[in-house]
């Protein structure tokens, strides 16, 4: 289902304490986002934050509160969520509805959970998509016995992105620099 609303917005997902605290260049993507919070503000475009809990993260606590140096400004949505893709059980869809926003740029994290869920979930939806490509990170990992180092799962899905196509959509990258510069 193709969106015909007319605006971008820019999805600013789990930035949280607990989530980045420990994450892959993190003070370097936490600036690369509060820029293109700064940017998206100065040009009207859309601010959209999503804030994850679970049993790990409880609502209201220290953890779960998003990080300093990036705070939704009054009006902006706060959209809560309990599974990885930002729409799952959410009111995401509805908010973008009245924000008239047919178009996401996405950053945050984590990059191999909440951004690759949020990502196929915005396209399965009809949303194009632009994944900031160093405005979103995530911690080492490990899975099968195998480590995954941070730098590599990030490069991965922007890979991932870069490549990324269903029937008349697809998502694309871009930088920091370039996201609201882009035509």
């Amino acid at each position: 289902m193709k969106k015909d609303r007319s605006k971008k917005g820019l999805l600013v997902v789990d930035v949280q304490n607990d989530v980045v605290h420990s994450a892959y260049q993190r003070d370097t993507v936490v600036g690369h986002i509060a820029r293109l919070v700064d940017e998206a503000r100065q040009q009207d475009v859309p601010v959209v934050w999503v804030q994850h809990h679970d049993d790990w993260m409880k609502k209201d606590t220290d953890a779960w509160q998003i990080v300093p140096e990036l705070q939704p400004r009054a009006g902006e949505p706060v959209i809560q969520k309990a599974f990885g893709d930002s729409f799952a059980e959410t009111n995401l869809e509805a908010e973008l509805e009245k924000l008239d926003v047919g178009e996401l740029i996405l950053c945050g994290a984590q990059s191999d959970a909440c951004i690759t869920a949020t990502l196929y979930g915005s396209l399965y939806r009809g949303y194009p998509v632009t994944l900031v490509q160093d405005a979103h990170t995530t911690k080492n990992g490990e899975f099968n016995g195998q480590d995954y180092p941070a730098e590599r799962i990030v490069n991965w899905v922007n890979r991932n992105a870069a490549y990324t196509r269903l029937p008349g959509i697809g998502s694309r990258l871009t930088t920091a620099a370039e996201a609201f510069n882009e035509k």
